[in-house]
């Protein structure tokens, strides 16, 4: 077992912190505070190569692997955790299931709009009364002719407001269940298509949400990705690297909690010594840091057997619970050393602490994931 990072790893890790630390954190407050998308952020990542870690050279992209996305991913939400977020759905979600599933053309056509980051992406699969029960969903695309026409609405969409490209996941058969659902492709612009108004969130404000809308809007056949009928399978085999990808997301966080607690402690002086020195502090500092560490090498495994092709349904889920749950604890213990000035705004604690309670509720809920691995125990042991 060699827990080590590969020299290329490092170097891109070392790159990425660098970038992170001098161009997304200090826009982190800003973009919190007036809830705006960091357009020249993606644009800059798109030049350095992040937003196609996951792209193979051919499509303009890096073809790293995912273990490796994911250490790019935790200095990125070590610096912003919405900007994470977004980089997540539009680089990882989005860019790594049209690496597996689109056409040729298609492939050319999108994948290096995606890695230049000149194009935003999102994925659309939670509708208003389906949430956590995604095979239930009830919009519809119905082939007419060289066209499909889709009906219906999504919500909960990260990017929507800012993307340009949606992979839209939609029943194509109402009679096949889970076996009846398609992936289309949908543009900005299409006639019969509208986004709403971004929500107001809890958090995760430079990262926007919003619903989308579909009227009759008709796309054309080309833009169905893969087969018809054929999403369940596609959904299902991205699941793994979807969870395994979101995990980072507590643990950069979690993180950057921690390492600005230990630079207050030494700063901060109570009762004629630094809190550093008091032992109920040092006690909090030591939990969070094991924390981390056990939620960083959950991640690292569910990456490396993502990478390695192995089905790795309760470790993925492993990672994606523990890490997303360690965030929100650590940001909160974050707040606790800070005390009142980690309730107020301009010391940017309370937002780890806000952004921190998405990751348990995107991408599967962390009950969802608790589900998950149950039933992998169980099957795993013959039950």
């Amino acid at each position: 077992m060699d827990f080590r990072l590969s020299e290329e790893q490092i170097e891109f890790q070392q790159m990425t912190r660098r970038f992170a630390r001098n161009e997304i954190t200090p826009l982190a407050s800003l973009i919190d505070e007036e809830g705006r998308f960091p357009f020249e952020t993606f644009r800059k990542m798109g030049e350095l190569g992040l937003l196609g870690i996951l792209i193979p050279e051919a499509y303009g992209g890096v073809g790293q692997s995912i273990l490796t996305f994911c250490v790019v991913m935790e200095e990125i939400a070590y610096a912003c955790a919405a900007t994470a977020m977004s980089y997540t759905v539009s680089s990882a979600l989005c860019g790594h299931n049209l690496v597996r599933n689109a056409s040729e053309a298609q492939k050319r056509r999108y994948l290096p709009e995606l890695a230049s980051g000149r194009k935003i992406f999102s994925i659309a699969m939670t509708e208003p009364g389906a949430g956590s029960d995604v095979l239930s969903m009830r919009s519809t695309a119905e082939r007419r002719g060289d066209h499909y026409v889709i009906n219906g609405s999504k919500t909960f969409i990260t990017n929507a407001p800012v993307s340009e490209v949606f992979l839209v996941y939609v029943r194509t058969d109402r009679a096949a269940g889970p076996h009846g659902l398609s992936l289309i492709l949908v543009e900005k612009g299409t006639p019969g298509f509208s986004v709403g108004q971004p929500f107001k969130k809890m958090g995760m404000n430079g990262s926007p949400t919003a619903e989308i809308f579909f009227s009759d809007c008709r796309v054309p056949v080309e833009n169905l990705v893969g087969k018809e009928h054929g999403a369940m399978s596609m959904l299902l085999g991205g699941l793994d690297m979807e969870r395994a990808v979101g995990a980072p997301l507590g643990v950069g966080a979690a993180q950057c909690a921690l390492d600005r607690c230990l630079a207050y402690v030494q700063e901060r002086h109570q009762f004629g010594q630094p809190l550093a020195l008091f032992e109920m502090i040092q006690a909090k500092l030591a939990n969070m840091s094991v924390e981390i560490e056990a939620a960083r090498l959950l991640t690292h495994k569910a990456a490396w057997l993502c990478d390695q092709g192995v089905r790795c349904s309760a470790e993925a889920s492993q990672a994606k619970l523990y890490a997303t749950e360690m965030g929100v604890r650590v940001a909160s213990e974050a707040v606790q050393i800070f005390g009142g000035y980690g309730y107020m705004r301009e010391y940017g604690i309370e937002r780890l602490y806000r952004d921190a309670k998405a990751g348990t509720i995107v991408a599967g809920t962390s009950e969802i994931q608790r589900l998950i691995i149950a039933r992998e125990l169980m099957k795993r042991s013959g039950v």
